[in-house]
C-alpha cells in the first residue's frame, strides 16, 4: 500500500509540475491501483511511471475543476489500448457523468469495457470485505471532497501451539479459521477463531483531500490516519489569498494535520510561484514549525504508508 503522484501543481502545468493526480497503489492487498483526480497529462505521466492502467480499478474525484479533471475522457478512451479491460468505477460530485457522457459522445470515443460512474454527496461511498471509502465536503469555491480510505483489520496469525492443542492440522480448518470463522472438529467441538488466532493486525487509513480552505471536515477526515495528503497553495505569508481564492497555505496544512493526530503529513497542488525545490523548502519548513512529520509531494517518487 503505497502512494505516487503523477502530479503535484495547482491550476495549469508547469516544465517542472503537471496538474494534480494522486495513484494508491494496491497491489499486495487487491492487484489493482486507485487514482485521486485525474488533471491534464495524467495519461502521460503514468507511461512514464511503473504504474499500470490495467490495474487501474477505481477513480476518485475531488471536484469538478479543470486541473482535476481534464486528463479524464483521453484516460478513459485509451486505457483498453494499454491493457485496460477489467470494469473500471468513477466517483466524483454531482454533473461527473454528464461531464464524461458527453465528452466521449462528442469525440465519438468507444469504451469496450465496463464503466459505472457514480455521482455522490458525500457519506459511505464504497465498501467490500478490505476496504471502505468516505468522503465529506469541504470548502471550496464548487462543491469539493475529501476522501478517507480505510483498510479494514486483517486476522491475526495462527497460534501454531493452539491449534496443535486442539489437534488441528494444516487444511481447510486453518484456511477458515484464518477468515475468521468456527470450525468443528471430528469429536464435536466447536473451535471459536479468538482462541486459536493472534491480535488483529491494525488496518491503515489514508486520506485524499480535495481543494480546500481549513475547515472542520478536513480534520474529521483525517482523524487518525496514518497519512493525509492536503493541499498546501501558498506560503502563510499569503494566508489573505489563500483564504480568497478558497485554498490552503503549508502552515493549515500542518495544522489540519496536528488536529487530527493524523501520523503523517504529504504536502502537494502547489501554485507555479513556487518552481522549484529550493523554493518549496519553504513551504516545508514552515508545516514542520507545527507538524514535523510534513512532507513534499515529489512527481514520479514512491510514498510508503506507514503502519
Amino acid at each position: 500500500m503505497d502512494i505516487y503522484f503523477l502530479g503535484t501543481n495547482a491550476g495549469v502545468p508547469t516544465l517542472q509540475r503537471n496538474v494534480t493526480s494522486v495513484a494508491l497503489r494496491l497491489l499486495e492487498e487487491r492487484r489493482t491501483m486507485w487514482l485521486f483526480d485525474c488533471g491534464e497529462g495524467t495519461q502521460q505521466q503514468v507511461l512514464r511511471s511503473p504504474l499500470k492502467l490495467s490495474k487501474l480499478e477505481k477513480i476518485f474525484i475531488t471536484h469538478l475543476h479543470g486541473d482535476h479533471l481534464f486528463g479524464l475522457p483521453g484516460l478513459l478512451s485509451s486505457r483498453a489500448y494499454q491493457g485496460g479491460t477489467s470494469p473500471l468505477t468513477v466517483y466524483g460530485p454531482a454533473g461527473l457523468k454528464q461531464y464524461i457522457d458527453m465528452s466521449l459522445e462528442l469525440s465519438q470515443s468507444r469504451i469496450n469495457y465496463e464503466l459505472d460512474v457514480v455521482e455522490h454527496g458525500g457519506g459511505l461511498i464504497f465498501e467490500d470485505e478490505q476496504f471502505k471509502v468516505e468522503a465529506a465536503l469541504l470548502e471550496h469555491r464548487i462543491d469539493s471532497y475529501g476522501y478517507r480510505v480505510t483498510e479494514k483489520d486483517k486476522p491475526g496469525k495462527l497460534d501454531a501451539e493452539a491449534m496443535a492443542k486442539y489437534g488441528i492440522r494444516p487444511g481447510p480448518l486453518y484456511g477458515k479459521l484464518k477468515r475468521g470463522e468456527p470450525v468443528e472438529l471430528e469429536d464435536g467441538r466447536i473451535v471459536q477463531p479468538q482462541e486459536v488466532l493472534g491480535e488483529p493486525k491494525k488496518g491503515r487509513i489514508v486520506t485524499v483531500l480535495g481543494d480546500t480552505r481549513p475547515c472542520r471536515n478536513a480534520v474529521l477526515l483525517s482523524e487518525g490516519a496514518n497519512l493525509v495528503i492536503h493541499e498546501a497553495t501558498f506560503l502563510h505569508e499569503l494566508a489573505e489569498t489563500a483564504h480568497e481564492y478558497h485554498h490552503s497555505t503549508a502552515l493549515q496544512a500542518a495544522e489540519t494535520a496536528k488536529a487530527a493526530q493524523a501520523g503523517g503529513l504529504i504536502m502537494t497542488h502547489f501554485s507555479s510561484r513556487y518552481k522549484d525545490m529550493e523554493q518549496l523548502q519553504e513551504l516545508l519548513d514552515e508545516a514542520k514549525s507545527v507538524f514535523p512529520n510534513s512532507m513534499l509531494a515529489e512527481e514520479h517518487v514512491l510514498f510508503q504508508i506507514p503502519c
